[in-house]
């Protein structure tokens, strides 16, 4: 029996076809844990980024602002891997118990930090945990819910980011103002902890161990995770570098091009036909979308005198049309096509950028750029969802945790090297006008290339052994 054919051992009502949705009885603390867990991932990264400025401020940490972002991007490239050959070897369960403790535990240091120096060291800590939470989540869908119900989990998943982006904002500048900044990270902590445990209790009676376990070496994987990382963090940083940071920059792309390889899928960085070019446009649209949507609020608060929280809220539709995208996907992704999706989703993404830089450009009123940005959102919600559908489609059960990490590893990656390409960019042009428009642009352009993978994604159903692929559900289609 082909690794497409066989299901994992699970009890039967989880082995049991999609009939019902994902939110019957069989699923139901499955989903409601994992989601739980992905809306508090999103609180604290929106919640973060609104009081970041504050948490600068009061340990006078300014130089290591963006670090405290891309670090963590960059450090879960490492738990991406680790977790990836975990559970290609045994079942997700103590992959993802683990990823939550170092989650957890980076979340605490965080939030009892006395310096900045320490604030980014929790931090680097917390994006181990994230990085490997989020595979194995990927984890478990593949192995607990059938085909059939995967483009509805992710689409799920993608509307658990709307109730933080509305609330988030407000609720971190409250609690910040009542409270103090650091139970921002001490609150999702404690929260974390529940929404795992209703995934456990679920999970821990369940056989998710596959009969034929991969043995890929480990060792070296995590060695070039950590040389990527290790690069991501050398680009964050090549702004203190003086007049070596042109050289910087070169040394850090180039080691992280050749240590990054291995690590995705072959032909991945040449848009190869097939799953390389579903881990490739994601780490385009990671980079346009996440490199530039942090300078939104920034934009707002500098030129425009918005308050933190006030600046928040200018994320606020992005993320409500990127739900809305994500159900469109769920509910009519197969006819869609693979090839429209990634055809409207990067131009609705390329024309959220430009509408940003021209309203950097030309100081237009405040509203432009949080409508303009709001198209991002809807672009995001089309695609996002639709690449992780596309990546299980294209695994096997011995290679779900490499495609699955492979993707994160391309989303973390394309992440943190465009919000340090990006930042660089900015204070190079700080003294200037074009500092705004010019990060704007850079998005702008990687939206305009994601689309040259995106119209090499291919059929699921037709993907031979070249691509990587076996057959997979019939409705992934273009």
């Amino acid at each position: 029996m082909s690794g497409a054919e066989r299901a994992p051992r699970a009890d039967t009502d989880l082995a049991a076809s999609g009939a019902g949705g994902v939110w019957q009885a069989r699923y139901f603390w499955v989903t409601l844990g994992a989601v739980a867990m992905i809306f508090l991932a999103a609180t604290q990264a929106l919640a973060v980024t609104t009081v970041m400025p504050l948490v600068a401020t009061d340990l006078g940490g300014d130089a290591l602002y963006a670090v405290a972002f891309s670090g963590t991007l960059a450090t879960s490239v490492i738990g991406m891997v680790a977790v990836g050959a975990w559970c290609d070897r045994r079942d997700p369960v103590l992959p993802l118990a683990t990823s939550v403790a170092l989650f957890v535990a980076g979340l605490v240091i965080a939030g009892s930090a006395p310096s900045m120096e320490v604030l980014v060291l929790g931090r680097l800590l917390q994006g181990l945990g994230t990085g490997g939470q989020t595979v194995a989540l990927y984890v478990v869908v593949a192995r607990v819910y059938p085909p059939a119900l995967h483009g509805r989990v992710f689409a799920a998943f993608s509307a658990a980011w709307v109730i933080p982006s509305i609330v988030g904002p407000l609720l971190a500048g409250f609690v910040a103002e009542q409270l103090h900044w650091r139970w921002v990270f001490f609150g999702v902590a404690v929260l974390t902890l529940v929404a795992f445990t209703m995934v456990y209790l679920r999970l821990r009676g369940l056989t998710l161990r596959i009969d034929d376990p991969g043995h890929a070496p480990v060792g070296r994987r995590l060695a070039l995770a950590s040389v990527v990382a290790a690069g991501a963090l050398a680009l964050s940083l090549a702004g203190e570098a003086g007049a070596w940071t042109g050289v910087v920059v070169v040394v850090a792309l180039i080691a992280i091009a050749l240590a990054i390889r291995p690590l995705l899928p072959p032909g991945t960085l040449r848009a190869r036909r097939g799953l390389p070019s579903v881990v490739l446009m994601r780490a385009l649209i990671a980079g346009a979308l996440f490199g530039a949507e942090i300078y939104v609020p920034y934009l707002l608060i500098d030129e425009y005198g918005f308050s933190a929280t006030a600046a928040g809220f200018g994320l606020t539709a992005a993320a409500l049309l990127w739900a809305a995208g994500a159900e469109v996907q769920g509910r009519f992704g197969d006819r869609l096509g693979n090839a429209r999706i990634s055809l409207i989703g990067a131009s609705l993404l390329a024309a959220a950028a430009l509408v940003a830089a021209a309203t950097a450009a030309w100081h237009l009123p405040a509203w432009t750029i949080i409508a303009g940005w709001s198209l991002a959102g809807a672009g995001m919600g089309l695609m996002y969802p639709r690449l992780t559908v596309l990546t299980l489609a294209y695994s096997t059960p011995q290679n779900q945790g490499f495609n699955s990490s492979a993707l994160s590893i391309s989303d973390s990656i394309g992440a943190a090297a465009s919000i340090a390409v990006m930042g660089l960019t900015f204070v190079a042009l700080k003294a200037t006008d074009a500092s705004f428009p010019a990060v704007f642009l850079i998005a702008a352009a990687l939206a305009v290339l994601a689309v040259v993978p995106g119209l090499r994604m291919g059929r699921v159903a037709e993907a031979g052994p070249a691509d990587g692929a076996v057959t997979g559900p019939a409705t992934v289609a273009d």
